[in-house]
């Protein structure tokens, strides 16, 4: 599941999902690096994309991640079925690969069953990365039930307080860059410059 449907207010209201950098929009450089999964659905609005997936929208639209996810986990279990696993991405993530998509499902997988209810990536800085991250579907379906019931809505709701009560395996980011994302035009900047230069995967 690929989070895309942000204001993108600290980039002026731009498409931050359809910037380009290196020579790849952002959103379709997540959805190279998660390529290996089942199903995929994309949560915002409709684009054209590297690889077909399926389209939700959160409610309303703009609602946040709490609500993205809700949308996104039903578009998963159309058919009468649900993921059993859930990654969770950010389409502003320009490095993440498919390898440190694979640590992160084996992380998950590497534990007892149960143990874990996710795992998700954590900066060099030491800050948890909950949109770079996987989680038990069924585990995210039943807490936003509860906090749906508890608070009468998703939207608006803060992230944390969803993560927050979860067991999370946090795994540190195995290239030191697949967590760095583009909240700002510096951000854009720098991403782009260490591309050109070489300096960073393609992913």
């Amino acid at each position: 599941m690929v989070l895309a449907g942000g204001a993108g207010k600290r980039l002026g209201g731009v498409d931050k999902p359809g910037l380009a950098v290196g020579g790849r929009g952002l959103l379709d450089r997540v959805l190279k690096a998660c390529a290996g999964a089942g199903n995929t659905v994309v949560v915002g609005p409709r684009r054209a994309t590297v690889r077909p997936v399926r389209w939700a929208r959160e409610e309303p639209a703009g609602g946040g991640p709490l609500a993205a996810l809700d949308a996104g986990l039903g578009a998963l279990g159309e058919g009468g079925g649900g993921a059993d696993e859930v990654l969770v991405l950010a389409a502003d993530l320009p490095f993440l690969t498919a390898e440190t998509v694979e640590v992160l499902v084996g992380e998950l997988g590497g534990g007892s069953d149960g143990e874990w209810d996710g795992a998700m990536l954590v900066d060099p800085g030491g800050r948890d990365q909950p949109l770079a991250a996987v989680y038990r579907g069924e585990v995210l379906r039943r807490e936003l039930t509860l906090l749906r019931v508890e608070h009468g809505r998703l939207a608006g709701l803060p992230l944390r307080w969803l993560t927050g009560e979860l067991r999370v395996r946090r795994v540190a980011d195995p290239t030191g860059e697949a967590s760095f994302d583009c909240d700002t035009w510096e951000d854009v900047a720098a991403a782009r410059a260490r591309l050109a230069a070489g300096g960073a995967s393609e992913g």
